[in-house]
């Protein structure tokens, strides 16, 4: 797998995600498409890779997403962010 075949299928499975899983009420009755969805960060690591995503809505998801090459499949991981503290040293 390319890094560009990754990326795509990464957002690929955050959009099928939000679309079948979002709380209609809080997104205003939209879905998304892959234009909704961006790359935060991403990497490879020998025949795996890894990407933090996040998209256009302001609900306060983002999402993970894991290839594990030696078994050909995918993961995904969303999460919801509660907070975001300032620490101060």
């Amino acid at each position: 797998m390319q890094i560009k075949d990754f990326t795509e299928l990464a957002i690929k499975a955050v959009v099928d995600y939000f679309n079948s899983e979002s709380d209609r009420s809080r997104t205003g009755n939209h879905c998304i498409t892959a234009e909704g969805v961006y790359v935060v960060w991403q990497c490879k690591t020998l025949q795996n890779f890894k990407a933090m995503l996040s998209t256009v809505m302001p609900d306060g998801m983002y999402y993970e997403f894991t290839w594990n090459g030696d078994k050909a499949e995918g993961y995904l991981d969303a999460y919801k962010k509660w907070k975001n503290v300032v620490v101060k040293y």
